[in-house]
């Protein structure tokens, strides 16, 4: 799979966040300002894998369909995927 400019942006911004986090560790930041953080970049993790997979979706998605397969299986695999993710 290709991965786009957008999704490498999203990462790096992650980077960023928990150079965040291990900057506040480091400064002896109060736990609940530590913990809000590291909930932020879960819920980053989550929406990057999210559009991962969907990105990937599609483009099987099409890719099936122009052989005239069956595409059910596909959004089964994507969804079971996320589920595990979690």
């Amino acid at each position: 799979m290709n991965y786009d400019d957008n999704v490498k942006r999203r990462l790096k911004r992650l980077e960023g966040q928990v150079r965040g986090v291990l900057k506040m560790m480091e400064e002896d930041k109060d736990c609940k300002e530590v913990v809000a953080q590291l909930s932020a970049v879960r819920s980053a993790t989550d929406k990057a894998m999210a559009y991962i997979v969907a990105m990937n979706l599609e483009h099987c998605i099409l890719e099936e369909k122009e052989k005239g397969n069956d595409t059910s299986s596909l959004v089964h695999e994507a969804v079971e995927l996320l589920i595990k993710s979690r």
